[in-house]
């Protein structure tokens, strides 16, 4: 029995960075995504073996019961967020920059293009049905009909969903990702221009209806509402820069954020300033102009950032 079991465990773990792949775009929080692999893994193997004999694709059954648990998250997180201070975003994956490809499943899932933050902010704004319809088929090729045993519909009505989900997504129209060189460039251009006071220079990398959007759950400052307008968040930068003391940037660092380049700034003490919290910005970009800026300033969501290595 101990060698079925160790024979169990280890094809499971070939699945894995599939299942925090498909936890991940469902719920687009970390935990959220660890947990419910884990209970998927915990339902298995309580199955019996006349029971395990009866699935015929572990991969699919694995999927439609993280399917199932990611749903029943969603729909408590839709209510857990009526109480969350200013905007919410998805928790990041944050990876070094610059750093060879490793097995961990969370850095295999940022590979995929479909969760850069641009896409999964989108997908945060569908309800918890068209979000698992949408992603569990066109990402990862799930039948309707087995979709709709997860959201208890017909498969007429799973497909609906889906289809809502796949025109949210179209209206919304996220930019494609740019190559890691490409992002590098208009990042620094933009952190330079900032801290050179030049309003030209950001002028020239943002573009007109940039929006920045900021997450700390009141835990940290930021932006609490979506702002929206170069010039706007130009003042709003420039603002920062005279509350926190003079170099309180200059230990900030580039990682990848969901496989995109970002920023981390360490957290750092006023000393006659502001004290300043630590976050972690990333950029959606399009034309090589700077369309989107998020700001995670939330404490909870950036365990991950805080233990990285210094890796350039």
């Amino acid at each position: 029995m101990a060698v079925t079991e160790n024979a169990l465990a280890e094809e499971f773990s070939t699945h894995r960075s599939h299942l925090i792949a498909v936890a991940y775009r469902l719920t687009g929080s970390v935990a959220d995504s660890e947990d419910a692999v884990q209970e998927a893994w915990l339902r298995l193997s309580a199955l019996t073996s006349e029971k395990r004999a009866e699935i015929q694709d572990l991969r699919a059954w694995l999927t439609t019961v993280v399917g199932r648990l990611c749903l029943d998250r969603l729909r408590s997180a839709t209510a857990r967020r009526e109480h969350y201070v200013g905007e919410w975003l998805p928790e990041p994956i944050v990876t070094p920059l610059g750093a060879p490809r490793s097995d961990d499943p969370l850095e295999s899932v940022v590979r995929d293009d479909g969760v850069r933050m641009a896409a999964m902010v989108v997908l945060d704004r569908l309800t918890p049905e068209q979000r698992v319809a949408f992603v569990l088929h066109d990402a990862f090729s799930l039948p309707f009909s087995e979709i709709a045993d997860i959201l208890g519909v017909s498969p007429d009505t799973a497909r609906q969903y889906g289809s809502r989900g796949r025109r949210a997504l179209a209206d919304a129209d996220p930019p494609s990702r740019q190559s890691i060189d490409g992002q590098r460039e208009v990042l620094e251009r933009f952190v330079s221009a900032l801290m050179n006071g030049d309003v030209k220079g950001m002028t020239e990398v943002l573009h007109p209806d940039v929006v920045l959007i900021g997450d700390s759950d009141g835990r940290a400052r930021t932006t609490r509402r979506i702002m929206v307008g170069a010039d706007k968040i130009i003042r709003f930068f420039e603002g920062l820069l005279t509350l926190y003391r003079p170099g309180a940037f200059e230990s900030a660092r580039m990682v990848m954020v969901n496989g995109d380049v970002g920023m981390y700034v360490p957290p750092a003490p006023g000393e006659g300033y502001r004290d300043l919290d630590a976050h972690l910005n990333c950029m959606a970009i399009r034309d090589g102009r700077i369309v989107a800026i998020y700001d995670q300033a939330n404490p909870e969501k950036l365990t991950r950032a805080v233990k990285l290595p210094d890796v350039d």
